[in-house]
């Protein structure tokens, strides 16, 4: 460990460790045992540039792991490996709030959740205010906007050149970053822009479907994280388990936009970003097996006879075949990792309180037990034996808690807010 630490720095860590939620000081101090998830990441990130260079999304990463498993200190570890490689880092949890199916919500979340390297405030200003317009990488980027391949709406192309030329026009260049990082935008403002600059009638201006929008926003923030001069951009999406509560055919859409953030739908990649998502190891069998949906969802999906559902359909079952077959199951730890664990916790105990926390006789491995449970064992006994010195202590290990995923139709809220306005 660093000796960057100060006392509150590890008093804040063993705090979050106690609730079970780590913060980035924990994740920092503890590390991660998972080497071949790390090994596979480190593999992903550096592959980033060449792969959007060549128009290519590098493949994304699925993890799985029961509850407690670590998943989410993981990702947590992964997001401090990217921003300090200068990768912009988003982090999503799927919530009632976002929506595994929904592209506009997950789009506004990451913008939230984003970690800029070295910089705090709101993320796109922020890295729009890197722009060097007369740089290589600059005209790369505004070539690759303009261009057929990039597929980006006339609008896109209108508010890069109006932020270009109307730097003497804050109001219209703060509307313009606004629009890039999810509102809405008036096409009557951007139309008002172009004149000003004697570009009225250049572009094709015309309201975008709220989805078609949301991914061309995805495709867009990437390259320009690119164009700021940031390695990439990382998508670490938290707690997919919970589309398994969703109703058939809002999962049945999840797993196809999953297939998307993982770089496998064919046509609609995102160069320059990768994604890292977390999901409980019994999905396979209680949802893809259990409710049939490995069976169903395709067939209930062409029977509807139309391409948008064929399409889904394919989709949806590449999603499920990612979830079967390509998931990184997390290993339960053996008696080495939580020797090294219990170590790097007992330092940082004595670090944070200053004094020599006694030996906790280490219970029994069990394969069920998961290192939260290790872990909150061993920070609350030597938080009472600190306190309360001489006192008999009987410690008792809590039970794990396992996900539902019984249907509840309150997940679905649909987005319905219009992304523009005339």
């Amino acid at each position: 460990m660093g000796n960057d630490f100060q006392a509150i720095d590890y008093q804040r860590a063993l705090e979050a460790l106690r609730s079970g939620v780590p913060n980035r000081d924990a994740v920092n101090m503890l590390g991660t045992t998972q080497r071949h998830a790390e090994s596979l990441f480190m593999e992903r990130l550096a592959s980033i540039g060449a792969a959007a260079k060549e128009g290519k999304q590098v493949p994304g990463l699925l993890i799985a792991g029961g509850f407690g498993a670590g998943k989410s200190h993981l990702l947590d570890y992964f997001e401090h490996a990217a921003v300090a490689g200068n990768f912009v880092c988003s982090r999503v949890v799927i919530s009632k709030e976002t929506q595994l199916f929904d592209p506009a919500k997950m789009f506004n979340s990451a913008i939230e959740g984003t970690v800029v390297p070295s910089l705090s405030g709101e993320a796109v200003r922020e890295i729009a205010l890197r722009l060097q317009p007369n740089t290589r990488t600059y005209m790369e980027f505004h070539e690759w906007a303009n261009g057929p391949a990039s597929g980006l709406s006339d609008l896109f192309k209108a508010t890069i050149l109006l932020h270009d030329r109307l730097g003497n026009d804050p109001e219209m260049v703060d509307e313009i970053r606004s629009f890039w990082s999810g509102e809405r935008i008036a096409i009557s403002r951007v139309r008002q822009g172009l004149k000003q600059i004697g570009g009225a009638g250049m572009f094709t201006l015309k309201t975008v479907k709220l989805k078609d929008l949301a991914i061309q926003r995805f495709v867009f923030a990437a390259r320009l994280i690119l164009a700021a001069g940031y390695n990439g951009w990382v998508l670490l999406i938290d707690e997919v388990e919970l589309a398994g509560r969703y109703s058939l055919l809002q999962r049945g859409k999840a797993y196809g936009e999953l297939a998307r953030w993982m770089g496998r739908v064919e046509g609609e990649a995102c160069p320059g970003l990768t994604a890292v998502a977390a999901i409980t190891d019994d999905f396979s069998l209680a949802v893809l097996e259990e409710k049939g949906d490995r069976v169903t969802i395709g067939t209930k999906f062409r029977a509807k006879g139309t391409d948008e559902y064929f399409t889904l359909a394919g989709r949806a079952e590449m999603g499920m075949r990612l979830i079967e077959r390509e998931a990184i199951t997390l290993h339960s730890p053996d008696e080495s990792t939580l020797t090294q664990t219990y170590r790097r916790l007992k330092e940082m105990h004595a670090k944070a309180y200053g004094w020599d926390p006694p030996e906790i006789p280490t219970a029994a491995l069990s394969m069920r037990r998961s290192m939260r449970s290790y872990v909150r064992r061993w920070v609350n006994e030597w938080d009472l034996r600190r306190l309360y010195p001489g006192v008999e202590l009987s410690t008792e290990v809590e039970e794990e808690m396992r996900p539902s995923y019984e249907e509840d139709v309150a997940l679905e809220q649909a987005s319905s807010e219009p992304a523009l306005i005339e």
